[in-house]
């Protein structure tokens, strides 16, 4: 699929607009979005993503359609599993649920622009070097193993965010510049004593951006399981980030009941690993496989079945989790019941 330059700037408008949007409607006065709100934008940002994935299916095909869908209900997959990290993040820097979402829509911001790197790197070097797809499945299904045996609830996310230390960027900054641990408003930086300090708000930004480089580095080799076209993986990226902010506050309470959501994506990782390892056997290259040549007997996984296992994967994950929680709170109630 050869998208015109012209639908390239226009969609990265689209994307500029709705983070502009975002921030004068909801983030601009700090206030903790109420339930109904969350729900009520969530509902919002899906249905963008699902008319613009419609729309993409009737100009270009609903092969490329399938792509798009496929790929974008593995993001909104892995983005629901970030948001883990960004609790333990929040929890870490104590930010108040007030100032919260300013901090995640920044990190999406620099979400998008370093995604935007990646998905450009990851499709130079699929163009240029087709043996790249064996790094990309084999670390795809190490990923998997290390999500699955990961807990995923808001106890851990306080264990962890009492043992988690600054990384990188942070310490990096408190070297440069001078920084307080008190946050003053939502504000970046603030004047004490006629001196400049950073605030916690802009190290906690510069937190959640920096990390989000290790959420691409499994993101960007899943998506380009599923399709090789840069725009679908670019868009579905996008789609998924952009209602970030809104599925925190609406999922931060279901963190606790989503008990299996780990050990889906991580079937979800290690299925999509798997399926880039026959594409790079069936196009092989590499002197030490099979003499150079491709390997003709490795089955081939149509997009549609990709996406039938993705959403099936998620719909068992999710049925089971709440099967558990509901049967752990009735065990939790009988017993203070006797």
């Amino acid at each position: 699929m050869s998208v015109p330059l012209w639908i390239w700037g226009a969609t990265v408008a689209l994307v500029v607009a709705m983070v502009l949007f975002d921030f004068f409607t909801h983030v601009r006065t700090p206030h903790e979005p109420t339930f109904r709100e969350s729900v009520r934008w969530s509902i919002f940002y899906i249905a963008l993503a699902v008319v613009f994935g419609v729309g993409l299916g009737m100009v270009w095909g609903w092969d490329h359609g399938t792509e798009y869908f496929a790929g974008y209900l593995t993001e909104k997959s892995l983005s629901v599993d970030n948001l883990f990290v960004f609790l333990i993040i929040m929890t870490k820097f104590k930010v108040p649920r007030p100032y919260q979402q300013k901090v995640l829509l920044v990190g999406v911001v620099i979400a998008l622009v370093l995604r935007t790197v990646f998905i450009l790197a990851g499709a130079a070097a699929i163009e240029r070097y087709s043996w790249v797809f064996y790094l990309f499945g084999a670390f795809l299904v190490y990923t998997a193993v290390k999500l699955a045996l990961e807990k995923h609830d808001e106890q851990s996310a306080e264990v962890a965010a009492a043992e988690r230390k600054d990384g990188f960027a942070v310490r990096m900054m408190k070297k440069v510049v001078p920084t307080t641990d008190v946050y003053h408003g939502d504000r970046l930086t603030t004047v004490i004593d006629g001196k400049r300090f950073i605030t916690p708000m802009l190290l906690v930004m510069v937190a959640i951006g920096s990390t989000d480089v290790l959420f691409a580095l499994d993101s960007i080799p899943a998506i380009y399981g599923l399709t090789k076209e840069p725009f679908i993986v670019f868009t579905t990226n996008a789609f998924a980030l952009l209602g970030l902010r809104q599925l925190y506050f609406l999922l931060g309470g279901l963190l606790d009941r989503l008990v299996y959501l780990a050990q889906g994506l991580s079937v979800i990782l290690g299925f999509i690993g798997v399926k880039l390892v026959l594409e790079a056997l069936h196009t092989n290259e590499l002197p030490f496989i099979n003499g150079g040549e491709h390997v003709e007997w490795a089955p081939e996984i149509p997009i549609w079945l990709s996406l039938g296992f993705i959403l099936g994967t998620l719909a068992v994950a999710t049925v089971a989790s709440l099967i558990k929680t509901r049967n752990d709170e009735r065990a939790v109630a009988g017993r203070n019941d006797s």
